[in-house]
């Protein structure tokens, strides 16, 4: 074997150690230990791209409400399960600043996350009719969502949205729900991993269908404003964050704090839901939970029973931070905009040295620059590119547990990657196209 920047010989006895191979294979959390392993091993800094964790200090503002919350004595009461009153109403303000969506603030409820909000929106949302136990994942997308589909024993299905863009997504759509099995339709946007942005004509669409078929819009909105092509910025002016909550009122959202505040250790996020699926009734939710009211049996049914609520403290931060933004005293858009920076000059390296991107249109123009980009080499599939680049330093996850149709490719996160390592990625780089030439 060709001569790494990595010792082969501990990266292979680490990767049969773990027992997978190709390594392309394995969750983003097992792709997280490898390398940890290989990393103490060697001692030797790793380009890591596989996890999508905030690279930037969290929002100061938060920070010190949290401790001022805790030195208050938060940390001997158990919250209210549907969320503390100043974030609740931070949160409605922040919809309609940024959305321009009105919500009241009792549709405002915080969660352990959005990993949590999705687990507690699949608890109510796909028992809400007992003919339709499934999601509908608009993918690529998160790999965990469908293992929570999993874990309560929820059917899913799925396409890649890349190839049903504009027009196309409405004929998919119908295709698609016609089979009868799903409550719920899910998607991010910006998407996780591609970056594609869904359009107004889109979303339009995407409502449309769910008032024709009585379906709920899952929006995952896990990165709020970052398509940086637009400036939404500002509190109360357009742009706005796009939301199919213009086109129907059958929706829940999923608003997380950790990559737009950089606050994803105190797993504090946000589910908004629609007033009108608020109040709604569904009497096959009688099944499980006490009342069939969607707002009682979302939360003291299912948020109940996950965890009682989300942690007291962290209710604090977001909610002061949610206040700056709306206030305008701090620009969350701005402090971001360094991924999508990064991001444009990472591409630019992989390009040089025979990388292509896979995603690389949004409709008719170029891909965004963000928090993921993604990324093939020829001659490779995605699970085997993984498990070569881990010899030159660099980690990554393969597109295809992600539900991606482009199974060669790779997702990239750029947000852990510091601008001092750019040398060190572009000497790996160089070196892996030297031992790979293309012909």
């Amino acid at each position: 074997m060709k001569k790494t920047p990595i010792d082969s010989e501990v990266v292979s006895k680490v990767i049969d150690d773990f027992g997978i191979h190709p390594v392309g294979r394995g969750t983003i959390r097992e792709i997280v230990k490898i390398v940890n392993d290989i990393q103490q091993i060697t001692g030797e800094e790793f380009i890591r791209m596989e996890m999508g964790v905030p690279g930037l200090a969290p929002a100061e503002v938060g920070v010190q409400a949290e401790i001022e919350a805790l030195r208050s004595g938060v940390a001997s009461q158990y919250p209210n399960i549907e969320g503390i009153p100043p974030l609740k109403k931070e949160v409605a303000r922040f919809v309609k600043l940024f959305m321009d969506i009105d919500v009241p603030a009792e549709c405002c409820i915080p969660t352990v996350g959005s990993m949590m909000g999705g687990m507690a929106s699949f608890m109510v949302v796909n028992r809400s009719d007992h003919y339709r136990t499934g999601t509908l994942f608009l993918d690529p997308g998160f790999p965990v969502q469908k293992q929570q589909c999993l874990v309560l024993g929820h059917t899913y299905g799925s396409f890649d949205l890349y190839d049903f863009r504009g027009d196309r997504l409405e004929a998919k759509l119908e295709e698609e729900i016609n089979l009868g099995r799903y409550s719920s339709i899910l998607y991010s946007n910006p998407n996780n991993p591609s970056w594609i942005c869904l359009t107004e004509k889109e979303l339009e669409i995407i409502g449309r269908i769910s008032r024709k078929y009585d379906v709920t819009v899952i929006e995952d909105l896990a990165y709020f404003g970052m398509d940086f092509r637009k400036d939404m910025s500002q509190p109360g002016k357009p742009p706005y964050q796009p939301t199919a909550a213009r086109y129907t009122d059958n929706w829940l959202m999923l608003i997380s704090s950790s990559k737009a505040f950089s606050y994803a250790g105190q797993r504090i996020g946000m589910m908004v839901v629609s007033p009108t699926l608020y109040d709604r009734r569904f009497p096959d939710l009688k099944r499980y939970y006490s009342s069939d009211k969607f707002s009682h049996a979302m939360i003291y049914g299912a948020l109940y029973a996950l965890s009682a609520g989300a942690a007291h403290a962290p209710q604090y931060a977001l909610a002061a931070i949610l206040k700056a933004v709306n206030d305008g005293t701090y620009d969350f858009i701005e402090v971001v905009r360094e991924y999508g920076e990064k991001a444009k000059i990472m591409k630019a390296l992989f390009l040089k040295y025979g990388f292509r991107i896979v995603y690389e249109k949004d409709l008719d123009e170029p891909i965004a620059d963000g928090f993921y980009f993604t990324i093939a080499y020829p001659g490779f599939q995605g699970t085997e590119l993984v498990e070569e680049l881990l010899f030159y330093g660099i980690s990554a996850i393969a597109l295809n547990i992600t539900g991606s149709a482009y199974t060669e490719g790779l997702r990239a996160c750029v947000s852990q990657v510091r601008r001092d390592q750019f040398g060190v990625l572009e000497e790996r780089l160089r070196r892996f196209a030297e031992n790979h030439p293309v012909t």
